[in-house]
Protein backbone atom coordinates (compact mmCIF):
# COMPACT_ATOMS: atom_id res chain seq x y z
CA UNK A 1 0.00 0.00 0.00
CA UNK A 2 2.46 2.47 0.77
CA UNK A 3 4.21 1.89 -2.02
CA UNK A 4 1.34 2.28 -4.51
CA UNK A 5 0.53 5.51 -2.31
CA UNK A 6 4.13 6.66 -3.35
CA UNK A 7 4.69 5.59 -6.36
CA UNK A 8 1.30 7.87 -7.17
CA UNK A 9 2.76 10.81 -6.08
CA UNK A 10 5.35 10.82 -8.19
CA UNK A 11 3.40 9.65 -11.58
CA UNK A 12 1.20 12.60 -10.71
CA UNK A 13 4.12 15.13 -9.59
CA UNK A 14 4.41 16.29 -13.15
CA UNK A 15 0.87 17.16 -13.68
CA UNK A 16 1.48 20.05 -11.23
CA UNK A 17 4.34 21.38 -12.86
CA UNK A 18 3.03 21.31 -16.17
CA UNK A 19 -0.62 21.09 -16.42
CA UNK A 20 -2.43 24.67 -17.66
CA UNK A 21 -3.80 26.29 -13.41
CA UNK A 22 -7.39 25.59 -13.03
CA UNK A 23 -9.50 28.81 -13.06
CA UNK A 24 -12.86 26.76 -14.11
CA UNK A 25 -15.01 24.56 -12.30
CA UNK A 26 -13.68 21.36 -11.01
CA UNK A 27 -12.25 18.58 -13.87
CA UNK A 28 -10.01 15.65 -13.54
CA UNK A 29 -7.06 17.34 -14.76
CA UNK A 30 -7.03 19.99 -12.19
CA UNK A 31 -8.67 16.87 -9.40
CA UNK A 32 -5.34 15.41 -10.19
CA UNK A 33 -3.18 18.59 -9.97
CA UNK A 34 -5.08 18.54 -6.33
CA UNK A 35 -4.75 15.05 -5.14
CA UNK A 36 -0.68 15.13 -5.40
CA UNK A 37 -0.82 17.63 -3.09
CA UNK A 38 -2.75 15.91 -0.68
CA UNK A 39 -0.94 12.65 -1.71
CA UNK A 40 2.35 13.77 -1.35
CA UNK A 41 1.86 15.00 2.28
CA UNK A 42 -1.17 12.71 4.32
CA UNK A 43 1.50 10.24 5.20
CA UNK A 44 4.63 12.76 5.56
CA UNK A 45 5.99 13.22 8.65
CA UNK A 46 8.13 15.61 9.02
CA UNK A 47 8.21 18.92 8.99
CA UNK A 48 5.57 18.88 11.58
CA UNK A 49 3.93 21.18 13.80
CA UNK A 50 2.37 19.76 16.23
CA UNK A 51 0.12 21.68 19.20
CA UNK A 52 0.88 18.87 21.68
CA UNK A 53 0.12 19.28 25.70
CA UNK A 54 3.01 17.47 27.49
CA UNK A 55 2.17 16.41 31.44
CA UNK A 56 5.45 14.18 31.56
CA UNK A 57 8.57 12.68 29.26
CA UNK A 58 6.40 9.90 28.00
CA UNK A 59 4.47 12.21 26.29
CA UNK A 60 8.11 12.86 24.10
CA UNK A 61 6.58 10.79 21.25
CA UNK A 62 7.01 11.55 17.40
CA UNK A 63 3.43 12.60 15.60
CA UNK A 64 2.96 9.36 14.25
CA UNK A 65 2.88 7.68 17.06
CA UNK A 66 0.62 10.67 19.05
CA UNK A 67 -1.88 11.19 16.45
CA UNK A 68 -1.52 7.75 13.81
CA UNK A 69 -4.18 8.62 11.50
CA UNK A 70 -3.59 12.14 11.06
CA UNK A 71 -0.08 13.21 11.48
CA UNK A 72 0.99 14.50 7.78
CA UNK A 73 0.76 17.79 6.08
CA UNK A 74 2.75 19.82 8.88
CA UNK A 75 -0.79 19.52 11.27
CA UNK A 76 -3.25 17.80 12.38
CA UNK A 77 -5.67 19.79 10.73
CA UNK A 78 -3.94 19.99 7.50
CA UNK A 79 -3.62 15.83 7.85
CA UNK A 80 -7.47 15.79 8.48
CA UNK A 81 -8.75 17.69 5.35
CA UNK A 82 -6.07 16.43 3.36
CA UNK A 83 -8.25 13.05 3.87
CA UNK A 84 -11.39 15.09 3.13
CA UNK A 85 -9.97 16.21 0.14
CA UNK A 86 -8.67 12.27 -1.14
CA UNK A 87 -12.42 11.34 -0.02
CA UNK A 88 -13.87 13.60 -2.10
CA UNK A 89 -12.01 13.58 -5.47
CA UNK A 90 -12.28 9.90 -5.22
CA UNK A 91 -16.00 9.87 -4.91
CA UNK A 92 -16.02 12.86 -7.67
CA UNK A 93 -13.45 10.82 -10.28
CA UNK A 94 -13.56 7.36 -9.29
CA UNK A 95 -11.87 6.00 -12.88
CA UNK A 96 -9.17 8.73 -12.86
CA UNK A 97 -5.74 7.64 -12.01
CA UNK A 98 -5.43 8.92 -8.80
CA UNK A 99 -8.24 7.45 -7.36
CA UNK A 100 -6.88 4.04 -6.20
CA UNK A 101 -3.67 5.89 -4.29
CA UNK A 102 -6.14 7.81 -2.60
CA UNK A 103 -8.71 4.93 -1.37
CA UNK A 104 -5.05 3.21 -0.74
CA UNK A 105 -3.99 6.72 1.61
CA UNK A 106 -7.36 6.37 3.19
CA UNK A 107 -7.67 3.05 3.73
CA UNK A 108 -4.16 3.36 5.37
CA UNK A 109 -5.27 6.06 7.63
CA UNK A 110 -8.65 4.98 8.83
CA UNK A 111 -8.36 1.76 10.82
CA UNK A 112 -10.14 1.06 14.21
CA UNK A 113 -6.94 0.95 15.36
CA UNK A 114 -5.63 4.40 14.59
CA UNK A 115 -8.38 6.03 15.49
CA UNK A 116 -8.52 4.59 18.72
CA UNK A 117 -5.59 6.12 19.44
CA UNK A 118 -6.84 9.57 17.56
CA UNK A 119 -9.44 9.13 20.72
CA UNK A 120 -7.49 8.57 23.42
CA UNK A 121 -5.27 11.59 22.21
CA UNK A 122 -7.97 13.72 22.06
CA UNK A 123 -9.21 12.66 25.68
CA UNK A 124 -5.52 13.36 27.34
CA UNK A 125 -4.86 15.68 30.13
CA UNK A 126 -4.98 19.45 28.95
CA UNK A 127 -6.04 18.54 25.61
CA UNK A 128 -10.10 19.93 26.37
CA UNK A 129 -9.38 22.98 23.42
CA UNK A 130 -7.33 20.78 20.86
CA UNK A 131 -8.20 21.98 17.06
CA UNK A 132 -11.50 23.47 18.73
CA UNK A 133 -13.18 24.71 16.32
CA UNK A 134 -11.29 24.22 13.42
CA UNK A 135 -9.39 21.00 13.37
CA UNK A 136 -12.77 19.57 14.77
CA UNK A 137 -14.95 20.90 12.29
CA UNK A 138 -13.12 19.09 9.41
CA UNK A 139 -13.02 16.15 11.09
CA UNK A 140 -16.83 16.40 10.24
CA UNK A 141 -17.06 17.24 7.64
CA UNK A 142 -14.78 14.54 6.67
CA UNK A 143 -17.10 12.36 8.23
CA UNK A 144 -19.77 13.86 6.31
CA UNK A 145 -18.12 13.19 3.19
CA UNK A 146 -17.73 9.23 3.49
CA UNK A 147 -21.44 8.93 5.17
CA UNK A 148 -22.78 10.53 2.05
CA UNK A 149 -20.60 8.36 -0.20
CA UNK A 150 -22.55 5.48 -0.98
CA UNK A 151 -19.23 2.70 -1.45
CA UNK A 152 -18.50 -0.39 0.68
CA UNK A 153 -15.00 0.74 1.22
CA UNK A 154 -16.26 4.19 2.58
CA UNK A 155 -19.05 2.50 4.55
CA UNK A 156 -16.42 0.90 6.33
CA UNK A 157 -13.84 3.87 6.82
CA UNK A 158 -17.07 5.96 8.22
CA UNK A 159 -17.59 3.31 10.10
CA UNK A 160 -14.02 3.42 12.03
CA UNK A 161 -13.88 6.87 11.97
CA UNK A 162 -17.47 7.00 13.61
CA UNK A 163 -15.87 6.80 17.44
CA UNK A 164 -13.67 10.37 16.93
CA UNK A 165 -16.91 11.34 15.25
CA UNK A 166 -18.63 11.55 17.94
CA UNK A 167 -15.87 12.76 20.36
CA UNK A 168 -15.25 16.01 17.74
CA UNK A 169 -19.03 16.53 18.12
CA UNK A 170 -19.21 15.90 21.66
CA UNK A 171 -16.58 18.51 22.12
CA UNK A 172 -18.53 21.35 20.15
CA UNK A 173 -21.58 20.60 22.05
CA UNK A 174 -20.08 20.52 25.40
CA UNK A 175 -18.19 24.34 24.39
CA UNK A 176 -20.80 26.19 22.82
CA UNK A 177 -22.83 26.85 25.69
CA UNK A 178 -19.97 28.63 27.64
CA UNK A 179 -18.67 30.49 24.63
CA UNK A 180 -20.03 33.56 25.98
CA UNK A 181 -18.99 35.27 22.62
CA UNK A 182 -18.08 34.67 19.11
CA UNK A 183 -14.56 34.43 17.75
CA UNK A 184 -14.65 36.92 15.01
CA UNK A 185 -10.57 36.81 13.57
CA UNK A 186 -9.49 35.41 10.23
CA UNK A 187 -7.86 32.05 11.30
CA UNK A 188 -8.55 28.58 13.23
CA UNK A 189 -10.40 30.13 15.96
CA UNK A 190 -13.20 31.74 14.18
CA UNK A 191 -16.61 30.48 15.23
CA UNK A 192 -18.42 31.38 11.96
CA UNK A 193 -16.55 29.04 9.39
CA UNK A 194 -16.32 26.34 11.41
CA UNK A 195 -19.67 26.63 12.19
CA UNK A 196 -20.99 26.22 8.54
CA UNK A 197 -18.77 22.91 8.28
CA UNK A 198 -20.25 21.78 11.28
CA UNK A 199 -23.95 22.82 10.20
CA UNK A 200 -23.21 20.60 6.89
CA UNK A 201 -22.52 17.89 8.79
CA UNK A 202 -25.64 18.10 11.40
CA UNK A 203 -27.69 17.90 8.59
CA UNK A 204 -26.13 15.29 6.85
CA UNK A 205 -26.26 13.31 9.58
CA UNK A 206 -29.44 13.75 10.79
CA UNK A 207 -28.27 15.87 14.20
CA UNK A 208 -31.35 17.62 14.74
CA UNK A 209 -29.04 18.99 18.56
CA UNK A 210 -26.77 20.08 16.63
CA UNK A 211 -28.51 22.07 14.50
CA UNK A 212 -30.74 23.45 17.18
CA UNK A 213 -27.75 24.33 19.04
CA UNK A 214 -26.07 25.89 16.08
CA UNK A 215 -29.21 28.02 15.26
CA UNK A 216 -29.09 29.01 19.10
CA UNK A 217 -25.81 30.32 19.05
CA UNK A 218 -26.26 32.09 16.17
CA UNK A 219 -29.12 33.77 17.47
CA UNK A 220 -27.41 34.62 20.12
CA UNK A 221 -23.89 36.16 18.24
CA UNK A 222 -25.02 36.87 14.98
CA UNK A 223 -28.59 37.32 14.34
CA UNK A 224 -28.36 41.03 15.44
CA UNK A 225 -25.45 41.93 13.83
CA UNK A 226 -25.37 45.30 11.44
CA UNK A 227 -22.60 46.85 9.04
CA UNK A 228 -19.80 44.57 9.43
CA UNK A 229 -16.28 46.20 8.71
CA UNK A 230 -15.47 44.73 5.49
CA UNK A 231 -13.66 47.88 4.14
CA UNK A 232 -11.29 46.97 7.30
CA UNK A 233 -10.42 43.61 5.85
CA UNK A 234 -7.82 41.35 5.24
CA UNK A 235 -5.58 41.20 8.27
CA UNK A 236 -2.30 40.49 7.22
CA UNK A 237 -2.63 36.57 8.10
CA UNK A 238 -6.04 36.11 7.00
CA UNK A 239 -7.28 32.72 5.43
CA UNK A 240 -10.67 33.27 6.19
CA UNK A 241 -12.97 36.60 6.26
CA UNK A 242 -14.99 37.21 9.67
CA UNK A 243 -17.51 39.18 7.53
CA UNK A 244 -18.15 36.80 4.79
CA UNK A 245 -18.02 33.36 6.94
CA UNK A 246 -20.98 34.58 9.16
CA UNK A 247 -22.89 35.64 5.99
CA UNK A 248 -22.06 32.60 4.49
CA UNK A 249 -22.92 30.44 7.68
CA UNK A 250 -26.25 32.55 8.30
CA UNK A 251 -27.47 31.91 4.83
CA UNK A 252 -27.99 28.21 5.65
CA UNK A 253 -30.09 29.02 8.85
CA UNK A 254 -32.72 31.48 6.81
CA UNK A 255 -35.28 31.46 3.90
CA UNK A 256 -33.88 33.41 1.16
CA UNK A 257 -36.17 36.92 2.18
CA UNK A 258 -35.52 36.45 5.33
CA UNK A 259 -31.65 36.04 4.72
CA UNK A 260 -32.10 38.58 1.94
CA UNK A 261 -33.25 41.15 4.96
CA UNK A 262 -30.61 40.18 7.04
CA UNK A 263 -27.97 40.68 4.60
CA UNK A 264 -28.94 44.22 3.78
CA UNK A 265 -28.12 45.12 7.19
CA UNK A 266 -24.87 43.12 8.36
CA UNK A 267 -22.92 44.23 4.55
CA UNK A 268 -25.37 46.77 3.22
CA UNK A 269 -22.68 47.88 0.90
CA UNK A 270 -22.63 45.17 -1.46
CA UNK A 271 -23.20 46.90 -5.09
CA UNK A 272 -26.57 46.07 -7.44
CA UNK A 273 -24.90 47.02 -10.96
CA UNK A 274 -22.81 43.54 -11.07
CA UNK A 275 -19.68 44.79 -10.74
CA UNK A 276 -16.30 43.20 -8.68
CA UNK A 277 -14.54 45.96 -7.95
CA UNK A 278 -15.97 46.30 -4.09
CA UNK A 279 -14.24 43.64 -2.73
CA UNK A 280 -10.44 42.86 -4.36
CA UNK A 281 -8.32 40.04 -3.59
CA UNK A 282 -5.82 40.28 -1.30
CA UNK A 283 -2.09 40.54 -2.87
CA UNK A 284 -0.05 37.89 -1.50
CA UNK A 285 4.04 39.11 -1.28
CA UNK A 286 5.97 35.83 -0.29
CA UNK A 287 4.47 32.56 -0.95
CA UNK A 288 7.20 30.62 0.98
CA UNK A 289 6.21 32.30 3.56
CA UNK A 290 3.42 30.05 5.62
CA UNK A 291 1.68 33.12 7.50
CA UNK A 292 2.14 35.32 4.55
CA UNK A 293 0.76 32.60 2.18
CA UNK A 294 -2.59 32.65 4.15
CA UNK A 295 -3.88 34.96 1.63
CA UNK A 296 -4.36 32.90 -0.97
CA UNK A 297 -6.66 30.84 1.44
CA UNK A 298 -8.35 33.81 1.85
CA UNK A 299 -8.82 34.40 -1.48
CA UNK A 300 -10.32 30.60 -2.20
CA UNK A 301 -12.10 31.21 0.66
CA UNK A 302 -13.85 34.61 -0.03
CA UNK A 303 -14.96 32.79 -3.45
CA UNK A 304 -16.62 30.26 -2.22
CA UNK A 305 -18.48 32.33 0.58
CA UNK A 306 -19.67 34.88 -2.00
CA UNK A 307 -20.92 31.92 -3.93
CA UNK A 308 -22.78 30.97 -1.17
CA UNK A 309 -24.20 34.17 0.24
CA UNK A 310 -25.42 34.63 -3.59
CA UNK A 311 -27.20 31.05 -3.24
CA UNK A 312 -28.89 32.29 0.05
CA UNK A 313 -30.39 35.28 -2.25
CA UNK A 314 -34.16 34.88 -4.20
CA UNK A 315 -32.73 34.40 -7.32
CA UNK A 316 -33.94 38.05 -8.56
CA UNK A 317 -32.07 39.48 -6.09
CA UNK A 318 -29.69 42.44 -7.83
CA UNK A 319 -27.01 41.82 -5.42
CA UNK A 320 -26.24 38.19 -7.14
CA UNK A 321 -24.49 39.69 -10.10
CA UNK A 322 -21.57 41.51 -7.82
CA UNK A 323 -21.22 39.04 -5.44
CA UNK A 324 -20.26 36.40 -8.14
CA UNK A 325 -18.76 38.60 -10.18
CA UNK A 326 -16.13 39.38 -6.93
CA UNK A 327 -16.13 35.40 -6.59
CA UNK A 328 -14.82 34.66 -10.00
CA UNK A 329 -12.05 38.05 -9.21
CA UNK A 330 -11.03 36.08 -6.16
CA UNK A 331 -11.30 32.43 -8.01
CA UNK A 332 -8.85 33.37 -11.02
CA UNK A 333 -6.67 35.33 -8.53
CA UNK A 334 -6.19 32.00 -6.28
CA UNK A 335 -6.56 28.97 -8.32
CA UNK A 336 -2.87 29.43 -10.31
CA UNK A 337 -1.48 29.68 -6.98
CA UNK A 338 -2.10 26.31 -5.80
CA UNK A 339 0.70 24.41 -7.18
CA UNK A 340 3.10 23.35 -4.28
CA UNK A 341 5.87 25.40 -4.86
CA UNK A 342 6.17 25.81 -1.62
CA UNK A 343 5.22 23.28 1.12
CA UNK A 344 4.18 25.92 3.31
CA UNK A 345 1.14 26.67 1.08
CA UNK A 346 0.49 23.14 -0.94
CA UNK A 347 0.14 21.23 2.32
CA UNK A 348 -3.13 22.62 2.40
CA UNK A 349 -4.61 24.97 -0.11
CA UNK A 350 -5.54 22.24 -2.18
CA UNK A 351 -8.10 21.56 0.16
CA UNK A 352 -9.51 24.77 -0.24
CA UNK A 353 -9.30 24.58 -4.05
CA UNK A 354 -11.44 21.57 -4.18
CA UNK A 355 -13.81 22.76 -1.94
CA UNK A 356 -14.22 25.69 -4.03
CA UNK A 357 -14.56 23.91 -7.46
CA UNK A 358 -16.24 21.28 -6.32
CA UNK A 359 -19.19 23.40 -5.00
CA UNK A 360 -18.48 21.71 -1.40
CA UNK A 361 -20.30 24.39 0.46
CA UNK A 362 -22.85 24.53 -1.57
CA UNK A 363 -24.78 20.82 -1.00
CA UNK A 364 -27.70 20.77 1.49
Amino acid sequence: MRRLIAAAFFVLLPVLASATPATGPLDEQAAARFAALALGCVHLEYPNKISHVMTSDADAKPPRVLTPAFYGCFDWHSSVHGHWLLARLARKFPDAAFAAPARAALARSLTPANIAVEVEYLRGSGRVSFERPYGLAWLLQLATELKTWDDPQAREWSSALAPLEVEAAQRIIAWLPKLRYPIRVGEHSQTAFAFGLIWDWAVASGDVGMVRLLDSRAQTYYATDRDCPIRYEPSGEDFLSPCLAEADFMRRLKSPKDYSRWLSGFLPGIPRDGTAGWLAPGEVTDRSDPKLAHIDGLNLSRAWMLEGIASGLPQNDRRRGSLLAAARAHRDAALPAVTGEHYDGGHWLGTFAVYLTSGAGLRQ
